[in-house]
C-alpha cells in the first residue's frame, strides 16, 4: 500500500513540532499573564451541538462521523445513506449523531452551560486545540488545523475588548510579526444601513463592503446596484466607511440613529481604555471590516500581516487572527443573557508566516543537551552509568544504543543536531574523565561527570 496524507492535513517533523510549540508557548505565556485559565474539550461533539451555529456554509463543512452500528442498533439496519441530506448539514440521527469540532467557541459555550454552577464569572479561558473543516485546501487553509482562543464570558464590560487588543499586540510582538489590528463594530455597520436608507439591506451592503480590498469601489458599486441601491446610496456608503476617525462618523450619523451611535460609543470606550497603552503594532479603525456578522453583535477584530519577507514586497496571507463580541453566547444552549467576547489566533497561518520570514532561527531543533557514545561493551556500561547521573541532575541526555564505529555514531549525532557529544573509550574508562566535544565549535575538553554536569548547567 502506498502511504499518503489526507488532502488538507500535514505531518510535522520533530524540528517543525519544536517551532509550533514555540508559537504555542509564546501565546500561552501571554494568555496566563492576562488571567486566562486553560480549558480542553473533546474532539467530537454531538452533531446537534454544532449544526446551525456557523450558517449554511459552515454546516456543510462539518466533518460528520458515521454511526458504527452499535449506537442505534434498532435503526441501523434500516438506515439508508442520503448523501444530499448529509452534505446539506441536516441532522440524520440514523446515520450520524456526532461531528468533529468546527471551532473552539461553540464547545466553550456548551461547556459553560453544563458547568455554570462550578464556574466563577466572568470566566476567562484560553484553549489551544485542533479543529476540523471540510474546506477546499489551499495556501493558509487546511482541513485540520490548530486554533488558539481566548474568551471571556459573563460580562458586558468593554474593558475586555481593550485587553484582547493588547493581547494581540503583545503576542505578535513576542512572535516578531508586524501586524495591523483592525477594529470595527457591528452596530456601526447596522447604523450605516439605516443612515443610507436601506436598513433591510444590511447584509447585502456589508457583504459588498467586505469585498472592497478584492474588487475595489467600482466593484462594490456594481454589486450594490444589483441589490437595488442607487448611486446616491453608494456615494453615502463610500463617504461613511472611508472615514478614519470616530469624530468623522459621529457627524455622519444622525442623532436619531440609535444603533449607529451606540456602536460609535462602544468603539470610543474601547479606545479610551487604550489611551495610555503603547502599541508595538498598528491599531486601525476600519469601518469596512464585516466579518462574523451572523454571530458577532458588537466589536469585531481582525489581524493581518504588515511585514515583508526576504525578496518580497509583503507576506501574502489572509487574516491570522480574528474575533468579536457575542451578546448571547450561551443562548443557543438555553441559558440566555450571557455576553462574551473573544479572539482567535490562526496558529497554522502564523507558522507559515514565521517560516516565510525566516524567524525560527532562535528555536532549538533539539532539546537534548548531551549525547554519549561508546566503542566497546565495557565503555558502553560505564557511559550508561554516567548518563543516569546526568539525567538525575536534570540534564536532557541521550546515548547511542550499542557500541559502534566512531564515524557511524558521529553521523547520527550530526543528523540529530546534538550540541555536545561525550566520547567514552578505553582511556576514558580507565581515567574516569570524559571527552566532551562542542559540535558547533569542534572544541574538545576532558572532565569528570560532576564537572561536566556543572559545565552544562552553567551554559544553560
Amino acid at each position: 500500500m502506498k502511504p499518503q496524507l489526507i488532502q488538507g492535513t500535514r505531518d510535522f517533523s520533530p524540528s517543525e513540532v519544536f517551532k509550533r510549540q514555540y508559537i504555542f508557548d509564546k501565546l500561552r505565556t501571554i494568555f496566563i499573564k492576562y488571567g486566562f485559565q486553560p480549558l480542553e474539550t473533546p474532539a467530537m461533539e454531538a452533531l446537534e451541538t454544532l449544526t446551525g451555529k456557523y450558517g449554511d456554509e459552515g454546516d456543510q463543512l462539518l466533518f460528520k462521523i458515521l454511526n458504527n452500528g452499535l449506537d442505534r442498533p434498532e435503526k441501523h439496519a434500516k438506515a439508508r445513506v442520503d448523501f444530499e441530506t448529509l452534505l446539506s448539514g441536516k441532522l440524520v440521527k440514523e446515520i450520524t449523531e456526532r461531528a468533529l469540532r468546527y471551532d473552539l467557541t461553540v464547545p466553550f459555550a456548551r461547556y459553560v452551560v453544563m458547568n455554570r454552577n462550578e464556574i466563577a464569572f466572568p470566566f476567562k479561558r484560553y484553549q489551544i486545540q485542533p479543529v476540523w473543516r471540510g474546506d477546499k485546501p489551499q495556501r493558509g487553509r487546511y482541513r485540520e488545523f490548530f486554533q488558539c482562543d481566548v474568551d471571556v464570558i459573563g460580562s458586558n464590560s468593554l474593558l475586555y475588548e481593550a485587553e484582547l487588543i493588547q493581547i494581540y499586540d503583545e503576542a505578535f510582538n513576542a512572535l516578531n510579526i508586524d501586524v495591523i489590528i483592525r477594529l470595527n463594530n457591528r452596530k456601526v455597520l447596522e447604523g450605516l444601513a439605516i443612515e443610507v436608507g436601506y436598513p433591510e439591506k444590511f447584509v447585502e451592503i456589508t457583504v459588498a463592503i467586505d469585498k472592497l480590498d478584492k474588487i475595489g469601489w467600482d466593484g462594490v458599486k456594481k454589486e450594490l446596484e444589483q441589490k437595488g441601491i442607487g448611486s446616491d446610496g453608494f456615494e453615502k456608503i463610500k463617504q461613511i466607511v472611508s472615514s478614519e476617525k470616530l469624530e468623522d462618523l459621529k457627524s455622519a450619523f444622525s442623532e436619531n440613529n440609535a444603533v449607529g451611535q451606540k456602536g460609535l460609543e462602544e468603539l470610543n470606550t474601547v479606545m479610551t481604555y487604550l489611551d495610555n497603552y503603547s502599541f508595538q503594532n498598528k491599531l486601525q479603525l476600519d469601518f469596512t471590516l464585516a466579518r462574523g456578522l451572523s454571530y458577532y453583535t458588537g466589536c469585531i477584530f481582525e489581524v493581518v500581516t504588515d511585514c515583508n519577507a526576504p525578496g518580497q514586497e509583503s507576506v501574502k496571507m489572509g487574516s491570522i487572527g480574528g474575533g468579536g463580541r457575542y451578546d448571547n453566547l450561551t443562548g443557543v444552549f438555553g441559558w440566555d443573557g450571557n455576553s462574551g467576547v473573544g479572539v482567535s489566533f490562526g496558529a497554522d497561518r502564523i507558522y507559515d508566516v514565521l517560516l516565510e520570514l525566516n524567524r525560527f532561527d532562535a528555536v532549538p531543533e533539539n532539546t537534548t543537551q548531551l549525547f554519549f557514545m561508546a566503542f566497546d561493551e565495557a565503555s558502553q556500561h560505564f557511559a550508561f552509568r554516567m548518563v543516569q547521573k546526568a539525567r538525575a541532575a536534570g540534564i536532557n541526555t541521550d546515548i547511542y544504543p550499542e557500541p559502534a564505529k566512531f564515524q557511524k555514531q558521529m553521523k547520527y549525532a550530526d543528523k540529530r543536531k546534538f550540541p555536545m557529544v561525550v566520547i567514552v573509550g578505553e582511556s576514558e574508562l580507565l581515567s574516569g574523565n570524559l571527552t566532551v566535544k562542542d559540535m558547533k565549535t569542534g572544541e574538545q575538553q576532558s572532565m569528570n561527570i560532576d564537572a561536566l554536569i556543572e559545565f552544562v548547567k552553567s551554559r544553560v
